[in-house]
């Protein structure tokens, strides 16, 4: 079954257009080095939690946005050996494709598929 890559990070919302860039860029290299599919997703109706949110889980600041995307894969050992291709890739290098926000605060993680419907 497929590997799935998640990330969750606070975007300024002045920054939309060049993050949808920066995305787009990195989708073709994602492409490249073995990823079936990208999704990107501007949060349009992100509530705020009382306990925990999605806002506190990547410190969001007032002028700023949550994004949610993945990336899926057909399996794990493809995105491993990609992923490393991926950093080696002189087209991620920040000076090439700068990322248009604070990436400390990015969540990210790698799953297993155990379900699609």
């Amino acid at each position: 079954m497929s590997y799935v890559d998640g990330f969750l990070a606070a975007v300024p919302t002045a920054n939309k257009e060049a993050y949808r860039e920066h995305a787009r860029a990195a989708a073709e290299i994602f492409k490249e080095h073995g990823a079936i599919s990208l999704v990107e997703c501007w949060g349009d109706d992100v509530p705020e939690g009382k306990i925990n949110s999605l806002h506190t889980a990547v410190l969001r600041k007032p002028d700023e946005s949550v994004v949610f995307s993945w990336t899926i894969w057909p399996d794990k050992a493809t995105r491993d050996a990609g992923w490393q291709k991926i950093m080696d890739d002189p087209r991620m290098q920040s000076d090439v494709n700068p990322m248009p926000f604070d990436g400390s605060r990015m969540i990210f993680g790698g799953f297993e598929m155990i379900m699609s419907a």
